[in-house]
């Protein structure tokens, strides 16, 4: 990948001596990768001898490799993960790495609030509550992120969402508040004026608001797709393959239900051989004994 490029224009640098103060002009741009780091350039006047001194360090670093994030995973949470689970898991976290190490991603509300829907869909049955919440933490700590914000920031927008309308949910620019301040922020990044990056999580936190706003007419996403300046087109596509993704779910999971009570039928039919016989061992001890 072609590194970026940092730009550093200069157009007049001053230089002081013990007699006058001239300034002497100096107009260039100096291109360097930012993810490269130098300490110094020293550039000398052609009608000077003295030297002039700039200091250049890039701060940008290298993103972890996907292999790490998944390693840090399993390192924080390292008891066996049914596979029915599992596999979705580490499907969900190879992709919200690559959305999370975007040069445009930038955490927001909505993203956490589609994330921590997915998560508990995905989760829900899970044979361990303390577990499961013990799996997001390793799950967004290995991301680098906060659980704790996510779970915050999730509820304050369900909280939010089932306090309005489809009319009041698609007019959020209008009014004034912590959650329609979210929102503004999102559209005018999604506009152009700053970082944005549109990811599936997103969809389905748009999803999730309308679900609890009672909003779930077609026309409604519409308009607030268009509010929120993001594709509807893109977002029609990621809910479909989050329904695909639900439906899958269950229908897996019911096969494992069915499977654990087949299993647990075969051990009690297994087992009532061995307590019959056992009971007649009995019988026989007690009436043996009593006869002599």
């Amino acid at each position: 990948m072609a590194a970026a490029v940092a730009s550093l224009s200069f157009t007049t640098l001053t230089h002081s001596s013990s007699k006058q103060t001239n300034p002497i002009p100096l107009s260039f741009a100096l291109r360097v990768p930012t993810n490269f780091s130098f300490h110094s350039l020293t550039f000398r006047s052609s009608s000077s001898p003295s030297r002039f001194l700039v200091r250049c360090m890039s701060t940008l670093t290298e993103p972890p490799p996907v292999a790490e994030t998944k390693l840090k995973f399993l390192n924080a949470y390292k008891r066996p993960i049914p596979s029915i689970y599992n596999t979705v898991l580490q499907e969900l976290i190879v992709q919200q790495h690559l959305m999370r190490y975007k040069k445009t991603y930038r955490y927001d509300a909505v993203f956490a609030l589609g994330f921590v829907t997915v998560y508990d869909q995905l989760m829900e049955g899970y044979p361990s509550d303390e577990d499961r919440e013990a799996i997001f933490q390793a799950y967004v700590n290995a991301l680098n992120e906060d659980p704790q914000q996510y779970r915050a920031d999730a509820q304050k927008l369900e909280a939010w969402a089932r306090a309005q309308d489809a009319s009041s949910l698609v007019d959020f620019a209008s009014k004034t508040g912590e959650c329609e301040d979210i929102l503004k922020d999102i559209a005018e990044r999604a506009g152009g004026n700053g970082s944005f990056s549109y990811s599936r999580f997103f969809a389905v936190g748009l999803f999730r608001l309308l679900e609890l706003a009672n909003a779930t007419e077609p026309t409604i996403l519409e308009k607030l797709c268009a509010a929120l300046n993001i594709n509807k087109k893109s977002v029609d596509r990621d809910l479909d393959v989050y329904r695909n993704l639900l439906s899958k779910l269950v229908q897996a999971k019911e096969l494992l239900k069915e499977y654990v009570e087949r299993e647990k039928k075969k051990r009690e039919e297994r087992a009532e051989p061995q307590k019959a016989n056992e009971a007649v061992k009995n019988f026989l001890a007690e009436n043996l004994y009593a006869s002599k």
